[in-house]
């Protein structure tokens, strides 16, 4: 049991957007050993079809049960709306996705609720379905951002076309006259500055990463596997450029992290090669 309790949480994302877990995963849970993997050879998530989705989890769930994780979070909208149920099925492991999380928050705070997301999961209609089955009366709008993420992985937020493309996303769920607005995608958060410029300040704001962190907690606690010794530094690993994601990464985590690069897809029996690669400052 105490090897299980030892063992580091899986924290996967298409790319930084999951930094945001990572971060509050420190904040709620720092005793916690974690293993973050950025799929960006294969972002955006958010304009694959469901079945490519599914893949791609898969994939990176094999790679994360030889990782020994003990818990995996999905800090990837895209991810818990199109593949989560279908994995849970097929991994031992116990897998949390955001939008259940995220739903019950927003349903707490308010009744006007507007969803920005990639196109996948509005399409999916992941997080109105979530919302409604916990409060019918609850009023659910959603629009698809494919814009935001490329942005933001390109690191253009504080640049002037990205408000443009932000005030043209936001402008119709400000028009219904929202109460509250859920970031329906784990990159969101990173826009959140220019998101506040252009909402009215009443518009409260949810964070699925805060909660969906909130319930790993509970879930260790409850199996008896949360970690009480002190953490192991964070292990990270892409399957993209590793030099490129500690650049865009240190922004946010304040250093620059040593990056592992990964080949997806990986069989079961593979030795897996790694390229460790340390971009310093």
């Amino acid at each position: 049991m105490r090897e299980i309790q030892n063992s580091p949480i899986g924290v996967f994302d298409s790319g930084v957007g999951g930094l945001t877990v990572l971060r509050e995963l420190y904040r709620q849970l720092p005793q916690e050993s974690i293993v973050y993997f950025a799929d960006t050879a294969r972002l955006p998530y958010g304009n694959r079809s469901a079945s490519e989705i599914l893949e791609f989890v898969r994939e990176i769930l094999v790679w994360m049960t030889q990782q020994k994780v003990k818990m995996v979070i999905m800090a990837c909208n895209t991810s818990s709306a199109l593949a989560l149920e279908a994995v849970r099925q097929e991994f031992d492991v116990p897998i949390l996705g955001v939008i259940l999380p995220g739903a019950k928050a927003a349903v707490k705070k308010g009744k006007r609720i507007g969803v920005i997301s990639t196109p996948a999961t509005a399409k999916s209609e992941a997080y109105r379905q979530a919302i409604q089955e916990i409060n019918p009366q609850a009023q659910v709008w959603q629009v698809g951002c494919p814009e935001f993420v490329p942005l933001i992985e390109q690191n253009r937020i504080s640049e002037a076309y990205t408000q443009e493309v932000a005030r043209n996303y936001l402008s119709p769920l400000v028009d219904c006259g929202i109460d509250t607005l859920v970031y329906g995608c784990t990159h969101y958060r990173h826009l959140q500055g220019v998101i506040q410029r252009i909402i009215p300040q009443t518009v409260r704001l949810i964070d699925p990463a805060c909660y969906v962190v909130q319930a790993a907690k509970k879930e260790l606690e409850l199996m008896g596997l949360s970690k009480s010794s002190s953490a192991s530094p964070t292990r990270f690993a892409v399957s993209g450029c590793s030099q490129v994601f500690s650049q865009l990464s240190r922004q946010w985590l304040g250093y620059y992290p040593c990056v592992e690069s990964v080949s997806l897809p990986l069989s079961l029996t593979r030795t897996l090669a790694w390229e460790q690669v340390e971009v310093l400052e």
